[in-house]
């Protein structure tokens, strides 16, 4: 069923809106000609093909349990699964931001932050002292103490969905106050990395299979359109492709 509760979150995607490894070539220590033309030996009819094994859940690397239950429930609030594609959780958003607390973004290792540290227009950017993956930690502590306050002792994961969307709400207009941290730097950090994980190329842990791509008709890292060039207004049904190969 379409979410209703915080209208337009399809409408942010799509206006927010590589190189491929080249294809192996047989050398010298490569299939002979002779090998290439024996045709392949069917396997019996008896013998059915081996399953995939299941995909084993990821574990986070930065986020401790009660930190993780939070970053899913919202970024499952901020993109839903509906009718038009896959939602947060099932491109793998979560992974997609534990795993950048662990890189450059996480520590801003590229980032000037030896101060000094004021209060300035948000045109100037991020200008504070906490690198994100701090951010991360004080904002989702925070955000589930104003939680247990405000509702009965329940953190953000804990709420209904039209609670959580209030809660969200209240940090991106920054009408909600928390401790430690700035609440609107907190929810830009989580609005900006969700989306990035939603459309990343998939070798970072999100948009999963590149459903998010196949949504919009991205045909991401492919190295040549040559045979695309002189066909306007034919539609390019190829799959996606990755930085690590092909998507499906």
């Amino acid at each position: 069923m379409k979410d209703e509760s915080y209208p337009d979150r399809r409408g942010f995607l799509r206006r927010s809106i590589a190189i491929v490894p080249a294809a192996t070539a047989f050398g010298a220590g490569g299939l002979t000609g002779a090998a290439l033309a024996q045709p392949a030996t069917p396997a019996p009819a008896t013998t059915p093909a081996a399953a995939a094994p299941p995909a084993t859940p990821y574990t986070p690397v930065y986020f401790n349990a009660a930190e993780w239950a939070f970053v899913q429930a919202a970024v499952a609030r901020l993109i839903p699964s509906d009718d038009a594609g896959p939602g947060a959780i099932e491109a793998g958003v979560p992974e997609f931001i534990d795993r950048q607390m662990e890189g450059a973004f996480g520590h801003a290792a590229t980032w000037y932050m030896q101060g000094p540290f004021v209060e300035v227009s948000p045109l100037f950017g991020y200008q504070k002292k906490m690198p994100p993956r701090e951010v991360y930690r004080a904002g989702i502590a925070a955000t589930d103490d104003y939680s247990r306050k405000q509702f009965s002792g329940k953190t953000f994961a804990q709420l209904e969905p039209a609670r959580q969307d209030e809660v969200l709400k209240g940090l991106e207009g920054g009408t909600i106050t928390l401790d430690g941290v700035g609440a609107t730097d907190f929810f830009g950090f989580l609005l900006q990395n969700t989306k990035e994980g939603y459309f990343s190329d998939p070798i970072h842990g999100g948009n999963k299979n590149a459903a998010a791509w196949k949504m919009i008709g991205f045909p991401g890292a492919r190295a040549d359109y040559a045979d695309w060039v002189d066909r306007p207004g034919v539609k390019y049904n190829l799959p996606p492709v990755s930085i690590a190969g092909p998507q499906g």
